[in-house]
């Protein structure tokens, strides 16, 4: 395979999922690039995403319980390192930043978990689908008020916010529209939800969990009058009114920003979309098309998306995500392959990088790009990969080892920076960072497996450490 060959499947793997050790690069080559796309987009086709999720009970009780926080954080990253379903993951990931639901409000971080897996299951499927069962989801009834939304006090927030981020984006409706909008929601409701209801006596944490929220439509609650919705009258409820958003060419536009965003390259923020056009118009418009042609059907956009070569030549044109760091680093290590204490370390992890997840910051979601860079944060991600490669028995590092040791028994400095910086991506660093890797290696002596195998395979570590330190490895 050309090293080109490998760069592109190497960069589908980063996006589709988080990343893929060498030996994994090896498997998908053999099959090609776009049978690789048809299996990332069929998780339902591969083995169960863990094949030891009872060993991850029994080694966590509190990831068995998943009332706190950090269990449940910590019990996501561990599924995002080790599962067999690659984009069902990162997918996930990408709708829990468009449908942002956080435990400041709920605390109650399982029924996020559980809005989590309803992307799992439906996210690679219809748009319009999708947004219905977002609507019914517990945690997004919480998190924006639809549980208190009631046809004699109608509360706008929810209806607000699907229009405004969840689908259409500001300046493609009216304030007549949010409130028409929050009418067809009333009645859509949840059991479990209040202290002050005489079906519920008390929803407390300890001793025994928490209650378990479940949508409940209310008849009663609905209003059942006639609506006038982005230029349409009828007596529409919920799924009606996301029928009218699903036909609007702005929702198009927006959920294909997103995606662009997230999958390709990355972009303005959402609140300049207004003013700031997109990097790539014809990408967006050939998004826009696909989601028209297609029905609005997630797959079928995602194939579009993953075979374009707008998407093939965008390598290493994104900031990696905190989420995306910590999991596709320790992959790549081969860290946290086996349930264990610290796993809880990676929930901690990417808290100091800046992004809690099942806790963002708003209903806006978290701000990508560069945004994720900051002193302290970038100070965060290079101490966690570093640590991640600190051990040269580790799967991953012993892998990357053993293929440079199998290039020869002398391996010059420069020969083995190439190597490390091929085996570890590949990644493309300036000529100022090579210089810099090569004097480091330099400095540590020729690596000699034939005399002196330890003291090689330790020189090899340190230059994986140096890689994963530099500004090149942010990227994804």
């Amino acid at each position: 395979m050309t090293r080109q060959e490998v760069a592109l499947m190497a960069h589908l793997l980063r996006r589709a999922g988080f990343g893929a050790t060498r030996d994994e690069l090896d498997g998908y080559l053999a099959q090609g690039y776009e049978a690789t796309v048809e299996q990332l987009l069929h998780p339902e086709r591969a083995p169960e995403a863990l094949e030891d999720e009872d060993l991850v009970r029994r080694y966590h009780v509190d990831e068995n319980s998943l009332m706190l926080l950090e269990s449940c954080q910590a019990y996501w990253l561990y599924r995002m390192i080790n599962t067999k379903r690659p984009l069902e993951e990162k997918l996930s990931l990408f709708w829990h930043g468009l449908f942002a639901t956080g435990y400041t409000k709920l605390n109650q971080p399982k029924a996020i978990l559980g809005q989590i897996e309803m992307f799992r299951r439906h996210g690679l499927g219809s748009f319009r689908d999708l947004l219905v069962h977002v609507s019914r989801d517990p945690a997004m009834m919480f998190w924006l008020d639809n549980k208190d939304n009631h046809r004699d006090a109608v509360n706008e927030n929810y209806g607000r916010e699907i229009l405004e981020l969840f689908s259409m984006g500001i300046g493609n409706y009216s304030e007549d529209d949010v409130r028409e909008c929050s009418k067809a929601f009333t009645g859509w409701s949840m059991r479990n939800a209040s202290l002050h209801t005489a079906r519920v006596a008390r929803d407390s944490v300890w001793p025994y969990g928490r209650l378990d929220w479940q949508f409940e439509y209310l008849d009663g609650d609905h209003d059942s009058g006639e609506k006038t919705f982005l230029g349409q009258k009828g007596d529409f409820n919920g799924e009606e009114v996301i029928d009218i958003i699903c036909g609007q060419p702005a929702t198009a536009k927006f959920i294909a920003r997103h995606l662009y965003n997230y999958f390709v390259a990355d972009e303005p923020q959402v609140p300049a979309w207004q003013t700031v056009p997109p990097r790539d118009s014809d990408a967006i418009g050939t998004l826009m098309t696909a989601f028209v042609d297609f029905e609005y059907d997630v797959r079928s956009v995602l194939r579009v998306l993953f075979n374009s070569d707008f998407f093939k030549s965008a390598i290493y044109a994104r900031v990696k995500s905190p989420a995306e760091l910590v999991a596709g680093t320790a992959r790549l290590a081969g860290t946290h392959r086996f349930p264990e204490v610290d796993d809880i370390q990676l929930a901690l992890q990417t808290g100091y990088m800046g992004q809690q997840l099942l806790d963002p910051p708003s209903v806006e979601g978290w701000h990508t790009g560069v945004e994720w860079i900051n002193t302290a944060g970038l100070v965060s991600r290079v101490n966690f990969a570093t640590e991640q490669f600190a051990d040269v028995n580790t799967s991953g590092v012993r892998l990357i080892v053993d293929r440079i040791r199998a290039q020869g028994p002398a391996i010059s400095p420069e020969r083995l920076v190439d190597a490390c910086l091929d085996l570890m991506g590949p990644i493309a660093v300036s000529e100022t960072t090579k210089d810099e890797l090569i004097d480091q290696a330099a400095a540590a002596g020729e690596a000699r497996f034939d005399r002196d195998d330890a003291a090689s395979a330790e020189k090899t570590r340190s230059i994986l450490q140096l890689i994963v330190a530099t500004r090149e490895y942010q990227f994804a």
